[in-house]
């Protein structure tokens, strides 16, 4: 076994949307900073969940510049489009994977892929924490590195590292949470086709768009079975479930959106998996039938889908809820929804509190009067670890609202900012 011994200034474990924004943000800070992914490539929610678009926030949201420098560069190899109502987040999944190597690589990171933590020591100045990775092609070796590390952020989703530290988690009330997603692509879709199909179905522009971008034709819709509304697609998924093309669950919830940069392409928010204490094996397995049967009722029912196919499954699960540290401020949803002010806010929004359900009518979109503000306290859990993303020290409700890519782009480079000061202030 080979090891490796490395110090950095700050150690960000977790290579999603907080993590990347944090790490690129502390680097371009002057900060030494050490990036650690489990998976092959960086992106989270975006690339491995396919998540995309992100949605809309405030337009007075602060601590973008991340966001606005991945938009740049996107832009520039085609995988970035400003959709609508001037939304910039509407990101290529696999073209984000290219951009963000080249961003962090760009700003100085050392970018460590495919490994794993086995055990971190908490000395009096710094962290000492051993990874194992698999970053060599000689079967024979196993590459050990240990990690001097100032400060560490846990960007890991799920709170792993302050798990293994044994801080405290805030209380699971009554157990609440959100079922999960498996997103998929579908690919091979004449856009124009559909785009003129389903606004001539469908007169509601708040359910489904379609807009003329660079001379291609992107669109979204979308359907639940939940009786709140009046859905365009409702007979048509009921004439499915009656012919067994679909199961009932698989109406629960539906929503499609045309992907930047590959126009023949649509990104699905769906299936939503409705038993949230499931095995999470079962969970994959269970979400691919689901995606076969929405995929046939697509080129069944809906019109341009004649000829598409799944071009791309998610590498993970898209998770809206989990277990949360608590840190030193925990932040309600009294705060969020009056819009309480903080000395140092890392986010700025107005996105409401979106909570899914697993059962009918039981889903909650609930706007916000006014914007709210996230403070640094909220990612501070110690005085040299601090957590970013959908672990962050939030109840169930404000996490809800604050879960979106921008925000958590936000609280990375918020974060990192944060830590760049008073590294220089311990100087």
């Amino acid at each position: 076994m080979t090891n490796l011994k490395k110090k950095c200034d700050l150690l960000v474990v977790g290579g999603g949307t907080a993590g990347v924004a944090c790490a690129y943000t502390a680097a371009k800070c002057g900060l030494n900073v050490i990036l650690l992914e489990k998976n092959s490539f960086l992106g989270g929610s975006i690339t491995s969940s396919l998540v995309v678009p992100a949605m809309k926030t405030s337009k007075n949201a602060i601590n973008m510049e991340f966001f606005n420098s991945l938009y740049n560069e996107l832009k520039i190899v085609n995988g970035a489009i400003t959709y609508g109502d001037n939304n910039k987040g509407w990101f290529n999944p696999e073209l984000t994977k290219i951009i963000l190597d080249k961003m962090l690589k760009d700003a100085g990171v050392d970018i460590i892929l495919n490994c794993t933590i086995d055990k971190i020591a908490n000395m009096l100045s710094s962290y000492i924490v051993t990874i194992q990775d698999d970053n060599t092609f000689c079967l024979k070796k196993r590459l050990s590195s240990h990690i001097d590390a100032r400060y560490i952020v846990d960007a890991t989703g799920d709170a792993k590292i302050c798990e293994k530290l044994n801080y405290k988690f805030l209380d699971m009330k009554n157990n609440l949470s959100q079922p999960v997603s498996l997103r998929f692509i579908m690919s091979g879709i004449n856009s124009k086709v559909f785009s003129k199909w389903i606004l001539e179905l469908d007169k509601d522009r708040n359910t489904s768009t379609s807009y003329n971008i660079g001379g291609n034709i992107y669109s979204s819709t979308a359907y639940t079975w939940d009786t709140d509304k009046e859905w365009a697609l409702k007979p048509l998924f009921a004439d499915a479930i009656k012919k067994g093309i679909l199961k009932e669950s698989d109406s629960n919830y539906f929503q499609i959106f045309s992907v930047a940069g590959a126009p023949d392409s649509f990104a699905f928010n769906c299936p939503r998996l409705l038993e949230i204490d499931k095995d999470l094996s079962e969970l994959y397995i269970e979400g691919r039938q689901a995606i076969l049967r929405i995929s046939n009722f697509c080129i069944k029912y809906l019109r341009g889908f004649e000829n598409a196919y799944i071009s791309s499954i998610s590498n993970s699960l898209g998770i809206r809820s989990n277990k949360r540290v608590k840190g030193k401020y925990v932040y309600t949803s009294n705060d969020l929804k009056s819009g309480k002010k903080f000395s140092s806010p890392v986010v700025i929004s107005n996105y409401p509190v979106d909570i899914h359900s697993n059962k009918k009518n039981q889903s909650k979109l609930q706007k916000v009067e006014q914007e709210y503000q996230l403070p640094i306290e909220s990612l501070i859990v110690d005085d040299r670890l601090f957590v970013a993303g959908r672990c962050i020290s939030a109840d169930f409700e404000a996490i809800a609202a604050l879960r979106i890519i921008p925000s958590c782009f936000s609280m990375g480079e918020g974060l990192a900012k944060y830590i760049a000061k008073i590294n220089s202030q311990n100087c």
